[in-house]
């Protein structure tokens, strides 16, 4: 596991948050419980202490995408 993440459940089980320090606020969100890949749900640039409605959302939607794939 990284050493600065969080899960985000509200996006689905198994999603993380990688908090990346360098040259300000940056955020990934994956997901690594299917056998065949880690997924990249999303990567921003944070501006604000609470992460936007709009990148958490954009998440929710891929994972979804991920899932409903054959």
């Amino acid at each position: 596991m990284p050493s600065d993440f969080k899960p985000l459940l509200g996006v689905g089980p198994g999603a993380y948050e990688i908090r990346i320090h360098v040259l300000g606020e940056w955020r990934v969100i994956y997901v690594a419980k299917f056998a065949s890949s880690v997924y990249v749900l999303h990567a921003f640039w944070k501006k604000t202490q609470k992460t936007r409605k709009e990148d958490i959302d954009i998440a929710r939607r891929r994972y979804q995408d991920i899932k409903e794939k054959p």
